[in-house]
């Protein structure tokens, strides 16, 4: 694999939407997850809908922030701009649901040493770090100068490092990525075209070319399906993914995530929720195909 010129010395802030200090579900082990902020994707069943687009400042969702924390003010040329006031916000996520933009009025910027020293804060506790988001390949420039700073920092330079993507991103730009992380969990939305565009409301063959270009360079440690019921579980469907599963070079594991509404948007909701049996069915029949599968949480 080619691998490409390291990332720029100086690269811009990175938006976060928010710091989870400990997850034991978003890789192996004990891992400190940030959740950056924009995606190239706009799905109805996002599970974290707040992460999907970016601040535009137009202060709709001051009025909804029962704590005072949110204020909108003039800025340089008397351009306005929302201000969050860490002190006053208590995290009740009550403004969420306001934005036009599906953004995190609470989403921060950080310069690549401020994230290093957040995380060397809990690295004594963390078996690795996972970049999730929105879309953490967005911002692989910002991305790729802080997995150099962490093999640097004699504190963080033993953690693990993943991505959680969403796979659409162009094949040149993964090798610089993939020099410097262990490893990517890529979401599979759906083979046909069509059910990914109502899905997404993008084309999957960037997606696909990213799952087999992984896969080719060893980097590929979990693939993960939302099944939604009536929508992606179809026996076209169900045969495209194990066609898929089976052409990959050392396939990874298959993780089934069952969708619920709890967190997505009003679109969302209008999905329907994939049923236990629905899960337990989709997991058998996958299993009988020679899938290895992750065990199934239908909770």
């Amino acid at each position: 694999m080619e691998i490409r010129s390291l990332a720029p010395a100086s690269v811009r802030p990175a938006s976060v939407s928010r710091i989870l200090a400990f997850s034991c579900v978003d890789g192996p082990g004990s891992r400190l997850v940030i959740f950056f902020q924009g995606c190239n994707m706009d799905c109805p069943g996002c599970h974290n809908p707040q992460t999907i687009g970016q601040c535009n400042q137009c202060g709709d969702c001051v009025t909804h922030c029962p704590n005072g924390a949110l204020s909108l003010e003039h800025g340089l040329g008397q351009r306005k701009r929302r201000r969050c006031d860490r002190r006053l916000c208590q995290g009740c996520d009550l403004c969420l649901p306001h934005c036009p933009r599906s953004a995190n009025p609470n989403a921060q910027s950080f310069e690549v040493s401020e994230l290093v020293e957040r995380i060397a804060l809990h690295a004594p506790l963390l078996d690795g770090v996972t970049f999730s988001g929105g879309e953490a390949t967005l911002q692989r420039q910002f991305l790729a100068r802080m997995c150099q700073e962490l093999d640097r920092d004699p504190r963080t330079a033993q953690l693990g490092r993943l991505i959680d993507s969403n796979g659409l991103l162009a094949a040149g730009h993964w090798p610089t990525l993939l020099e410097r992380v262990d490893g990517v969990m890529l979401d599979i939305k759906a083979l046909d075209g069509s059910i990914h565009r109502r899905l997404t409301g993008r084309s999957n063959a960037m997606v696909l070319e990213s799952a087999r270009l992984l896969a080719r360079a060893g980097k590929l440690i979990e693939l993960r399906w939302l099944v939604v019921e009536g929508v992606n579980d179809g026996d076209a469907e169900v045969e495209a993914l194990v066609r898929l599963w089976h052409s990959l070079p050392s396939p990874p594991p298959l993780r089934l995530n069952r969708f619920r509404h709890h967190g997505v948007s009003a679109r969302g909701r209008a999905l329907g929720e994939t049923g236990p049996s629905t899960m337990e069915a989709l997991h058998h029949r996958l299993a009988l195909a020679g899938v290895s599968l992750l065990p199934l949480v239908t909770l």
